[in-house]
């Protein structure tokens, strides 16, 4: 039982074997954290690590946990479970159980490097909760930077084809590959309404924060003829309304009047990839969940 509008979490050392996440969100009411540890226990899962967010305004109800198991789970075992769990929550319940094993994730870039290569950076060293197992890019630029990682290159320019075309050549891509994300690392394309249906709570883009206050060509331009103080981005998912979708992470550093236009596109690159990469991580630990136009992200 939870008695306040806030978030916990609690944390404990284990040597478990099978490995999963629960992911609940619901209707608000008494009880829901005593009923959800009752039938985890119930079924010999054992709690790691959980947190809890209540939405006071929507009366809503977020719950995230990283269980495991000493047995073996069969694919059975694991749909009882969900069952078990459904059973006791409210009608309108979501309950969700992932596994914690690294998912497949597509980066898509056009030509600046620095957000392709701190990811590529990270899957190299171990850092990222997922695999890189292709980029896609409308331009060659990146290709040699790519090849580098021993990761999967594709060149699909856009040049004298229609929109349509190029992005249907782009899922078909994608799909040959059944990513449980797609990265838009400064891939400078509008996609179209139907791509990103097809595609829906799978894109992750990154912007600079200045929008809508400095939109268009330049911006870091218009940032330093304003004599702005702070340089910032934000990392969001994709929807139909351009660069407005969910938002999973930001972030700001601070200017002076003493950076340059081009010093402040250099800051604002720094914080675009330190942003995007966070975002990732959050994404692909299951730590996002989008209710009603908005994201609560467990840290």
């Amino acid at each position: 039982m939870h008695s306040k509008i806030g978030s916990t979490q609690t944390t404990r050392e284990t040597s478990l074997s099978v490995q999963e996440v629960v992911l609940v969100d619901c209707p608000d009411e008494v009880g829901l954290i005593h009923r959800i540890t009752g039938v985890l226990s119930a079924h010999q899962w054992n709690i790691e690590r959980n947190q809890e967010f209540v939405d006071g305004e929507a009366s809503h109800f977020f719950f995230r946990a990283e269980v495991s198991s000493k047995a073996c789970c069969s694919t059975q075992g694991m749909h009882d479970l969900q069952t078990a769990l459904a059973d006791v929550l409210p009608a309108k319940a979501s309950v969700r159980i992932v596994s914690r094993e690294p998912r497949p994730i597509v980066i898509c870039a056009t030509r600046e490097p620095h957000c392709l290569g701190e990811l590529l950076l990270l899957d190299a060293v171990g850092e990222l909760p997922g695999k890189i197992v292709a980029v896609i890019s409308n331009h060659d630029t990146l290709r040699q930077l790519v090849e580098r990682f021993e990761v999967p290159f594709h060149f699909l320019p856009h040049h004298e084809k229609s929109r349509e075309a190029h992005e249907q050549q782009l899922a078909e891509l994608i799909d040959n590959y059944a990513p449980e994300s797609i990265v838009l690392a400064r891939y400078m394309r509008v996609l179209s309404d139907r791509f990103v249906d097809r595609y829906s709570k799978k894109l992750i883009n990154i912007h600079h924060s200045f929008l809508p206050a400095f939109v268009g060509a330049a911006p870091y331009h218009q940032a330093f003829e304003r004599g702005v103080k702070v340089i910032g981005a934000t990392a969001h998912y994709v929807t139909a309304e351009l660069d407005a979708g969910p938002i999973i992470a930001q972030d700001v550093i601070p200017v002076d009047h003493t950076f340059s236009a081009k010093q402040m596109a250099q800051a604002g690159r720094d914080v675009e990839k330190i942003v995007l990469a966070k975002a990732v991580r959050l994404v692909l630990e299951d730590r996002v969940f989008m209710h009603n136009g908005r994201t609560v992200v467990f840290s």
